[in-house]
């Protein structure tokens, strides 16, 4: 899944982890873990009352079809912010594949709604500034938890800054922005509806835990897909 930018869906990015155990929760620097959790508390309250009441309703009268369009569609436009950070990255393979997914997708897959260039075997690999700064040796810094948009650590904090610029809908009229940044932030949560029952024990810990460990996976090059199959031990909460 993209780390797509959401008002809280980016809370469960995480969720879309890798096959390997989790680490032990002293394994990941917090510092801030007070004002981290009321932040995470915050965002809770907003998910609960209001995000997900709508995610619920949206996924309700939408079928499944147009849902999965809609996903694909906002996939689809983040293949230009992957592009140009592979670019920077000097990583021509990953920026081919990029730059091939977005015309197959935008052309054949009719404006990204159908995922054609997955059918072909074309590879998506995620990147934003964040793995940017990390492959150029900046380190993670400590965990932080930002209101609205969920996990985060200082370095990917400033990467999501210069991110929004390398985003096509940030260009768009703001008539047409706020719609589109609306309707891909319920589709966002909306799918992730279903992973929810994944998470146990402390949902705060559960969830840093397992963003800190996409992140580094990400940041070696893996490419994220889900996986819910594997066993978590409540212990290491």
């Amino acid at each position: 899944m993209p780390r797509p930018n959401n008002i809280f869906a980016a809370s469960f990015l995480a969720l879309f982890a890798v096959s390997c155990p989790l680490r032990a929760a002293d394994a990941v620097v917090d510092p801030w873990e007070s004002l981290n959790r009321k932040t995470f508390a915050f965002n809770e309250f907003i998910d609960r009352y209001f995000l997900k009441p709508v995610a619920k309703g949206y996924q309700a009268v939408t079928p499944e079809p147009v849902d999965t369009s809609v996903t694909n569609f906002f996939s689809n436009l983040r293949e230009v912010p992957s592009f140009v950070n592979h670019v920077v990255q000097a990583r021509p393979k990953d920026a081919a594949a990029d730059a091939g997914r977005f015309v197959v997708n935008s052309t054949v897959g009719v404006l990204g709604l159908f995922d054609v260039a997955s059918k072909l075997g074309i590879e998506q690999k995620q990147a934003d500034f964040g793995l940017t700064l990390g492959r150029w040796g900046v380190g993670s810094g400590p965990y932080l938890m930002l209101p609205f948009l969920g996990p985060s650590n200082l370095r990917d904090a400033a990467g999501q800054a210069v991110d929004v610029f390398d985003y096509p809908v940030f260009y768009l009229q703001s008539q047409a922005e706020l719609p589109m940044r609306a309707l891909e932030i319920v589709d966002g949560r909306a799918d992730l509806l279903e992973t929810e029952e994944l998470i146990t024990g402390d949902r705060y810990v559960f969830i840093r835990n397992l963003y800190v460990q996409r992140r580094e996976f990400l940041l070696g090059g893996g490419v994220a897909e889900p996986n819910f199959d594997d066993e978590f031990d409540d212990e290491e909460f």
